[in-house]
C-alpha cells in the first residue's frame, strides 16, 4: 500500500487556541503553528505521525461529530476528570448510560470518547 495516514483535520473556530487544547490534552507537540493560514498542527513528537491538524472554519459546528477519536486510558475516571478540568464537558449523542465509555465534548463541542481500560 502506498497511503501513508497523515493526520486528521479538524475544522474549528480557533485553530491555535483548540490546537493548544489537545496539546495539553494528549501531551504533544505543536509543529504548526500558521495563523496567516488558519492552521495549527500538533503530533505526539515532532517527527511522529500521525497528527492532529486544526484549520480555520468559518462554519460552526452543526449536530454529533459523523467521526470522532477514541481515547483509552489505564485510568477512565482519572483521564475523564483530568480532561473535564481542562475545560471539556460531558456530551449527550444518545447513550444510554450503560457504555463502558464516557463521551466528552472539547471546548468547541468535537465529541471523543474516553474508553475504559483494556482487560486483554
Amino acid at each position: 500500500m502506498t497511503l501513508r495516514w497523515e493526520q486528521v483535520v479538524i475544522d474549528c473556530a480557533d485553530p491555535a487556541a483548540l490546537g493548544r487544547w489537545w496539546a495539553e490534552a494528549l501531551g504533544w507537540v505543536t509543529v504548526l503553528d500558521d495563523p496567516g493560514a488558519g492552521e495549527y498542527e500538533i503530533r505526539p513528537a515532532p517527527e511522529v505521525l500521525p497528527g492532529l491538524l486544526f484549520g480555520a472554519s468559518p462554519d460552526g459546528k452543526a449536530g454529533k461529530n459523523r467521526l470522532h477519536l477514541d481515547f483509552r486510558p489505564a485510568d477512565q475516571r482519572t483521564e475523564v476528570d483530568r480532561l473535564l478540568a481542562l475545560g471539556a464537558r460531558h456530551a449527550d449523542v444518545g447513550q444510554s448510560g450503560e457504555e463502558s465509555w464516557v463521551v466528552l465534548q472539547d471546548p468547541e463541542g468535537n465529541e471523543f470518547c474516553v474508553l475504559s481500560a483494556r482487560t486483554d
